[in-house]
């Protein structure tokens, strides 16, 4: 996954207590080996969110 994909992503979000970001998908080992494997580098779970409504869901 490019990391410019996974800032504008709504399933990217921010640990306070860990100082860093981490994705907020609930995935099994299949779906992240099937991720990290895949040749396109896209992820099919990635959800476009703007600032706006990245704000708004805080």
């Amino acid at each position: 996954m490019f990391s410019t994909e996974c800032d504008s992503c709504w399933h990217y979000d921010y640990d306070e207590e860990l100082d860093e970001y981490y994705c907020t998908m609930d995935l099994d080992e299949d779906e992240v080996y099937r991720i990290l494997s895949s040749r396109s580098q896209h992820c099919p779970f990635y959800r476009q969110g703007d600032d706006y409504t990245l704000a708004r869901r805080q």
